[in-house]
């Protein structure tokens, strides 16, 4: 399409097509535009942020050279997703993005032909895009289709990464990885792949050659045997000039790199040359997180999901914070101490230590501090070496990525029945970050291994306590909580015991049995519902295994009906252990009725207006109540 050179562009840009007749100075200014946007965006509502401004000009170059309606593209992790939705189609839209009904802030198959997967963990693309190629390969589809999987030097050291490397020496013809090098995860990246990248990008051949590189490449033809023979040249130079070897060639990629990833002129040709070589190529890009805004550059580990902030050209006037405390507050100061008191306590986080607010542990005592990257898996495993050896690990890590280490908690810790305790941050809805990070089955993928004891606090009172039990258990436990304010609820709290629950109130009406934080939503609704003349009884689960069965079963048999409340999956979560357990004992459990999370991916939105969806705000239990009473008792109406 032809363009003037002033703008503004991103207003007229419907599909990636109207990239193609851009000039260089154009997609610059472009670039300056997406920024700009998502600089405003965050004045509206947190986002990710830092990620996105540093892959502007890389999202651009990709979609002028390559055609991704045919060919294939895999943004790793996903939340570096915001420019590619903004040139394809969804500007008009993009204010809407992490509210409820709106964009998702993650790639969503449903919003464009241009998201092939909801991509939410870290380092699967390279095996989805090989996966793509074989597919495409197999059913003659589209022949010179290429894959690109686009993924950051925090997720490349994920082991799934290597292990779809490993494989695409067979399947990879027309494969691309970009491998963009921002030195961050969401934190600072750690390991020996993070060296090696380091010394990738600091030898002297590259820093040395960077200019003649590009003045070369101007005059070099972008097909054919010419271009062939430039490559051979730069894996020769690249071979001579790095110590160790080139890891990637041996694995059987062309390595290509580093390039600057902030010059669009120089990604479009090297991206045009890849696309002209016969076997997998690596492209090694160098971004810097945050690039363009300078707050967000230097300090890109605050600025990746921020609270909104007012900006004012590059300086930020206002950043809105929250005063409230959360439980994952609750749950690092708990741990901290914990440390402090005992030297056989250590802690464990996958790339996550600001998320999981275990800063002041990495500073105060960092030789129990072990953050081991985007890896949960070999976090579990190598937890299970500590506890093996007599220390008493925790293991902090989100439940939604947990799930990541599935194998490696049956076999390593439940079945050796090692002393590790899971703190699952992030344990029910996660709001804004959608279907990926909802925290929703850790009940149901937990409670199947024996040995495993899942404790859930019902206020921030009982997470202290329930860590104190853990760390004193002869065996694994996992403690869950939600991304949420932290409530402490008014009463003489009982203490934390083995398989024990906490009978708040006991109603004659009927009964809620709360597994979690939602405690104090049954509460408030035992409270409505008692000045309405119906006496319901509240139940702290606190326990899901092994579960209070004394106590439990005694409402079923007793009250009128029971509602058990959690903000997790139906299937195999709570409500399902109290059935199966009044089963056993051949219980009538008609009058049994669960709230929790159905059978269903749940979209994005605020956690109260979700929970809210799924009867489970203060008015949804009430009228559960409500509706149970009056079945039971015509008499009591509405």
């Amino acid at each position: 399409m032809t363009k003037s050179n002033k703008g503004p562009f991103l207003p007229g840009i419907a599909s990636p097509d109207d990239l193609r007749g851009m000039s260089l100075p154009q997609l610059e200014q472009l670039a300056v535009e997406i920024r700009d946007v998502l600089c405003n965006l965050i004045a509206c509502r947190s986002a990710h942020f830092a990620s996105n401004l540093g892959v502007v000009e890389l999202c651009l170059a990709l979609h002028q050279t390559f055609d991704f309606r045919k060919d294939r593209l895999i943004w790793d992790t996903g939340h570096q997703i915001y420019p590619h939705k903004l040139i394809t189609g969804r500007y008009d839209e993009f204010q809407s993005i992490r509210t409820k009904g709106g964009l998702m802030g993650y790639p969503n198959p449903v919003e464009s032909e241009y998201d092939l997967f909801m991509t939410g963990h870290a380092g699967a693309s390279v095996s989805t895009a090989l996966g793509l190629a074989s597919g495409d390969d197999l059913l003659r589809k589209e022949e010179g289709r290429h894959s690109v999987a686009v993924i950051g030097d925090g997720a490349f050291p994920s082991g799934v990464v290597f292990e779809a490397l490993n494989n695409a020496r067979r399947q990879g013809e027309k494969l691309l990885v970009v491998l963009n090098d921002n030195r961050m995860s969401i934190c600072p990246r750690v390991g020996g792949v993070a060296d090696y990248l380091d010394r990738l990008r600091m030898n002297p051949v590259y820093d040395g050659s960077k200019d003649v590189v590009a003045k070369l490449l101007n005059r070099v033809p972008l097909l054919g045997d010419p271009a062939e023979r430039f490559l051979v040249q730069i894996k020769e130079a690249a071979k001579a000039g790095i110590s160790g070897g080139m890891m990637f060639e041996d694995l059987g990629f062309r390595y290509v790199g580093p390039i600057d990833g902030h010059n669009i002129g120089l990604l479009r040709k090297y991206l045009k040359l890849s696309q002209n070589i016969d076997q997998p190529v690596l492209l090694h890009v160098v971004t810097e997180k945050g690039h363009g805004f300078q707050p967000a550059a230097e300090d890109p580990v605050t600025f990746h999901a921020p609270p909104q902030f007012e900006r004012r050209e590059e300086e930020v006037v206002a950043m809105k914070k929250s005063s409230s405390r959360a439980y994952t507050h609750v749950a690092s100061e708990a741990i901290l101490e914990r440390m402090k008191a005992d030297e056989r306590v250590t802690v464990l986080t996958a790339a996550m230590c600001q998320g999981n607010k275990l800063d002041a542990v990495r500073e105060q005592i960092p030789e129990r501090f072990f953050d081991t990257g985007i890896c949960e898996s070999h976090a579990v495993a190598f937890a299970a070496g500590q506890a093996k050896a007599g220390v008493r690990p925790i293991v902090d890590i989100y439940s939604t990525f947990l799930q990541r280490a599935y194998d490696h908690i049956f076999q390593e810790v439940a079945l050796q029945n090692l002393p590790v305790t899971f703190m699952l941050d992030r344990g029910g809805l996660a709001g804004p970050d959608g279907p990926t990070h909802h925290g929703v089955f850790d009940f149901g993928y937990l409670r199947v291994f024996p040995n495993m004891t899942i404790m859930a606090p019902g206020d921030a009172l009982d997470l202290p306590a329930m860590l104190d039990f853990a760390l004193q258990h002869d065996g694994p436990c996992a403690i869950r909580y939600p991304k949420a304010t932290a409530v402490e609820i008014a009463r003489d709290v009982a203490p934390v015991e083995h398989g024990r629950s906490e009978v708040l109130d006991w109603g004659e009406d009927g009964c809620l049995i709360a597994c979690g934080a939602l405690l104090h939503r049954c509460v408030e609704a035992a409270q409505q519902l008692k000045h309405e003349g119906l006496h319901v009884g509240v139940i702290n689960a606190r326990f899901l295994k092994p579960l209070d069965a004394e106590t439990i079963l005694r409402a079923v048999r007793e009250c009128p009906f029971v509602v058990t409340v959690e903000e997790a999956a139906l299937a195999g979560g709570f409500g399902s252990a109290v059935l199966e357990a009044a089963a056993d004992e051949k219980l009538d459990t008609s009058r049994v009725i669960r709230l929790g999370i159905p059978d269903a991916f749940i979209e994005h939105g605020e956690r109260d207006e979700l929970l809210a969806d799924l009867g489970m705000s203060v008015e949804g239990i009430v009228k559960t109540c409500r509706e149970a009473a009056a079945a039971e008792r015509p008499a009591v109406g509405s």
